[in-house]
């Protein structure tokens, strides 16, 4: 009778139990707490593989890059940025704690010479505001600021004023053209914001950073021309490498959107780039202009 009476009372709470949802002790908060906590650390996966440089993402600590660099103001080029900011202190330490710390800098020669010292400069931290970072300029998306061994120039939107074509005080903007080859003056992105994120891709690139009327695009730097000898004379060789950064997508004539900048009157030099729309979410947005 006893057994019976109990398979009666195991069957009765199965009957009561069919259609029921089975609930976790405590509710629905621990289950809840879990699912958040599973979105939370893969989401933090993601982020952590998508942030952190690879140090065999190019330019590596083994590469030599070289990139042919240049400042345009109203209607004129800059002086190339004077020093190489390899001075020692007694003890034999570098001086200069950005060239230090990534290994980047010029030799006075309108050049960037990017042979990175560590991941600071490696992979997708190859950005140009690092090698400005390490001469001390200034580059936001409305101002340039020179500092004092680089003559201490500041050209800004809306204060700064250049001279046009037609002999006209107007507002200038900033902007940087970033050339995807140093002797191909059609294929490259406009940049109007967020300058310090551009990225250095590839050896042989050229950057254009103007302050100038709206639409003045001179073109390449000056020391584009002789980039190979250039590159060639301090240990490296520079050209079109097929050690390029995974992902990255070249449109010619692509303009990079960034915020309007306005620069000083500068020389207006049509450009005869092809321009089209480009999408790059691992630097500035482009928009064709």
């Amino acid at each position: 009778m006893g057994k019976a009476s109990s398979s009666k009372k195991v069957a009765r709470l199965a009957q009561k139990g069919k259609g029921r949802k089975v609930r976790f002790q405590g509710g629905t908060l621990f289950p809840a707490l879990v699912v958040a906590l599973a979105v939370a650390g893969t989401a933090l996966i993601i982020y952590s593989r998508e942030s952190i440089p690879n140090l065999n993402t190019p330019p590596t600590v083994e590469d030599h890059w070289h990139a042919s660099y240049g400042f345009y103001a109203c209607d004129e080029w800059l002086p190339d940025l004077a020093g190489n900011k390899e001075e020692q202190s007694t003890d034999g330490q570098l001086v200069n704690n950005e060239f230090r710390r990534t290994g980047i800098h010029s030799h006075e020669d309108g050049v960037i010479h990017w042979h990175p010292f560590s991941s600071e400069s490696t992979g997708r931290n190859a950005k140009l505001g690092v090698f400005l970072d390490v001469y001390g300029i200034k580059l936001g998306n409305d101002k340039l600021e020179m500092p004092e061994d680089q003559g201490s120039a500041v050209y800004e939107e809306g204060t700064t004023k250049c001279t046009d074509k037609d002999g006209k005080s107007v507002d200038g903007e900033l902007v940087v053209y970033a050339f995807n080859a140093y002797d191909t003056p059609t294929d490259l992105t406009t940049y109007i914001t967020d300058f310090s994120d551009i990225r250095l891709k590839q050896d042989g690139m050229a950057f254009t950073i103007v302050f100038a009327p709206a639409g003045e695009n001179p073109g390449l730097p000056p020391s584009a021309a002789s980039l190979p000898e250039l590159g060639a004379a301090d240990g490296g060789t520079t050209g079109q490498t097929t050690s390029t950064i995974a992902g990255a997508t070249t449109v010619p004539g692509a303009t990079t959107i960034a915020g309007a900048s306005t620069v000083p009157g500068v020389t207006t030099v049509p450009s005869t780039a092809t321009t089209s729309t480009v999408v790059d979410t691992s630097e500035p947005t482009t928009t064709a202009g």
